[in-house]
């Protein structure tokens, strides 16, 4: 059987891990939205359902992001309280070091929060940039 030591680290590194990531790709797309957002030149478009897809393109892989996130956090807080009562089953571990694994597991949670609070905001911030620019294209086309 694995050492629980091991699945202790790959499940706390690995959600972590899991969790880092998926905040570069949050941040990678805000920002490349953002820059694609400042050059745009709406006049370019033949119609608005063109604009507008190219507006929302990645959008929904931050919205996906913070939806998720909270959810991969709290399965790796699961998932490590779980292997802590394994630990304790086994009756060698005392009880300061069950609290510290307790709180240690709460980490997960507070990672998978943090990114989709970022995410979400991010999201807003992106999807009103959006609504100006199909607004400015309707102007456009109204002249």
């Amino acid at each position: 059987m694995m050492d629980i030591e091991l699945l202790k680290n790959l499940v706390d590194y690995g959600v972590i891990a899991l969790l880092v990531f998926m905040s570069f790709i949050s941040v990678w797309f805000f920002f490349e939205r953002l820059f694609f957002y400042k050059a745009i030149e709406v006049q370019t478009f033949k119609n608005k359902k063109a604009l507008e897809i190219a507006l929302t393109k990645h959008l929904s892989v931050i919205g996906t992001i913070a939806s998720n996130a909270p959810y991969i956090g709290l399965l790796g807080t699961v998932l490590a309280i779980m292997l802590t009562f394994i630990t304790m089953s086994t009756g060698e571990i005392e009880a300061t070091k069950i609290m510290a694994s307790l709180a240690l597991a709460l980490k997960a949670t507070a990672v998978g929060l943090v990114v989709a609070i970022i995410s979400q905001i991010f999201y807003n911030i992106l999807a009103r940039f959006a609504e100006v620019i199909e607004s400015r294209y309707d102007e456009i086309t109204e002249v």
